[in-house]
């Protein structure tokens, strides 16, 4: 195991939007997200990315990607969905695939931390089913499995998701979070109210 944090940016996918979605706060047309009745112009195309994270205390992976069944149909993975985001995965881009060129399988994994679980982020998680631990917020897993029209639950299903809850702290923007470890080294903080979108925060001045 590696005496330093050592962090991989993986691509796991592209997805392409309209400008709405990801610069919401510059159009007054509370839909433009959607693209509905918007041009081709407004499109743009975003990387979607994963992290691994090699720690002294574990292996970790930060969010999937999109699953492969978006190379075949976009349909089948994002049903009406398909209106919002249109996904890419480039050969060799899956989540696993990443993982087997750096040497690495999902059985591997010590922690997959979910950052939150909208599509472009969860499609992936039965590629890493066989990681030791799969973590989500509890809130975050609340709202996934009560809102289908905006989160996919067949992307979790089979997954042996556990949760955890947040605690108060002097981390991110809410002063809320989860410690990996317990050691400070690796939080996960809450960093927004209307989507449990989760910011990871590494501490390389801790002592193994």
């Amino acid at each position: 195991m590696t005496n330093s944090i050592k962090i991989h940016v993986m691509h796991t996918g592209l997805v392409r939007v309209d400008k709405g979605l990801p610069f919401h706060g510059l159009f007054r047309n509370p839909l433009a997200f959607t693209g509905i009745l918007r041009s081709a112009k407004n499109k743009v195309t975003l990387p979607v990315s994963s992290y691994l994270i090699e720690h002294p205390k574990g292996l970790i992976l930060v969010d999937t990607g999109w699953s492969k069944t978006i190379r075949q149909s976009n349909w089948r993975e994002l049903g009406p969905q398909v209106q919002i985001n249109t996904g890419y995965l480039p050969a060799g881009w899956a989540v696993d695939e990443r993982l087997a060129k750096l040497g690495y399988q999902p059985s591997d994994l010590d922690y997959v931390l979910m950052s939150h679980l909208h599509c472009d982020h969860a499609s992936g998680m039965s590629l890493i089913k066989d990681a030791k631990n799969i973590l989500v917020s509890e809130e975050e897993w609340k709202i996934a499995n009560k809102l289908p029209l905006v989160y996919l639950p067949h992307e979790w299903k089979g997954v042996d998701v556990q949760t955890y809850q947040f605690k108060d702290s002097n981390i991110g923007p809410f002063h809320r979070s989860f410690d990996v470890f317990g050691d400070g080294s690796v939080l996960q903080a809450y960093n927004s109210r209307t989507c449990i979108r989760n910011g990871i925060y590494l501490n390389s001045r801790c002592r193994w």
